[in-house]
């Protein structure tokens, strides 16, 4: 079945995740070298389109009320409700999912739906969507010093994430990214798409979306558990496929998930980020060996001593 709309009745408990009708891939023609020759080949690639998401909030009647832009981004097609979820929770402008009264797909008069425009409407208009545009944290050159992007997440009502009963062995860490990586179909077609997943306590892959932008795929990810009502993540861990920026790890405590394991390099903001909210951070998770950054208190070692 395919989906143009998703609705979220005020008392559901169990939410239906939707996604778009269309493609994240495309067949192209190429011209490939090799022996000595230019050979025509086919080959698939990564479809990359924009989205722009807008919110609507209700007036003081309770009608449709203002309407407008939040953002566009350049995402790969599939699972866009999700995606406009999570960079809204994640950037502190949904603080709960029963605020979302419905998402869409919009049309423009009777003009064909061409799913690169959709609409999150809101039963509330208490948001501040200002909020968006002095969020120190949205983009990694803003010129504003460490010091103010992380008081930044403090002002969202982050406190630091208790330790929990997360605990994982080296071992089973280090095998996270090599499952992740077997499944993604799309990129064993494409070769192009950035991956995150979400892991349970016994190693196994509860969720994962691909995108060709690393911090769209954790918006799906957080996004389809905001939606579900799985978060906070406190007993999960976020397993990404490429290195480990400032903002990845903001949006994972915004998510509430204590452990973030990437196959790449963390920068230094990543880590004093994940130091100051108590996040396990693992970088170059990769050939069964792995560099913990931050809080190795989850790290259980063969004598559960800790790290």
């Amino acid at each position: 079945m395919r989906w143009t709309r998703f609705r979220t009745p005020p008392s559901t408990t169990s939410l239906p995740i939707m996604t778009r009708p269309g493609r994240s891939t495309s067949n192209v023609r190429l011209l490939r070298w090799e022996d000595g020759d230019l050979v025509r080949r086919k080959d698939v690639v990564t479809v990359e389109e924009p989205l722009e998401i807008r919110i609507a909030l209700p007036s003081a009647d309770g009608l449709r009320g203002e309407t407008r832009s939040i953002a566009v981004t350049m995402r790969t097609p599939g699972h866009d409700f999700e995606l406009a979820a999570g960079f809204l929770y994640t950037e502190g402008v949904l603080p709960d999912r029963g605020i979302v009264q419905e998402i869409t797909y919009c049309r423009s008069g009777e003009a064909a739906q061409e799913y690169n425009v959709l609409e999150v409407r809101l039963r509330r208009a208490d948001v501040d969507l200002d909020r968006l545009s002095r969020n120190v944290f949205t983009s990694s050159s803003c010129g504003v010093c460490g010091k103010a992007s992380i008081e930044a997440v403090e002002v969202q009502g982050c406190a630091a994430l208790p330790l929990g009963d997360l605990r994982l062995t080296p071992e089973a860490i280090a095998a996270l990214p090599d499952r992740l990586r077997a499944a993604q179909s799309d990129f064993d077609r494409t070769g192009g798409l950035h991956a995150a997943g979400l892991f349970d306590a016994a190693g196994e892959l509860v969720l994962l979306h691909e995108d060709v932008g690393r911090h769209n795929a954790v918006d799906k990810v957080v996004g389809q558990r905001f939606l579900e009502g799985g978060l906070p993540g406190t007993d999960q861990v976020l397993v990404l496929s490429g290195r480990l920026s400032f903002e990845l790890v903001q949006k994972a405590v915004m998510a509430g998930i204590p452990m973030v394991v990437a196959v790449g390099a963390p920068s230094s903001l990543a880590i004093e980020l994940a130091e100051r909210f108590g996040v396990t951070l693992a970088g170059f998770v990769r050939g069964g060996g792995l560099n913990l950054y931050a809080d190795p208190g989850r790290v259980r070692t063969h004598g559960d001593a800790g790290a």
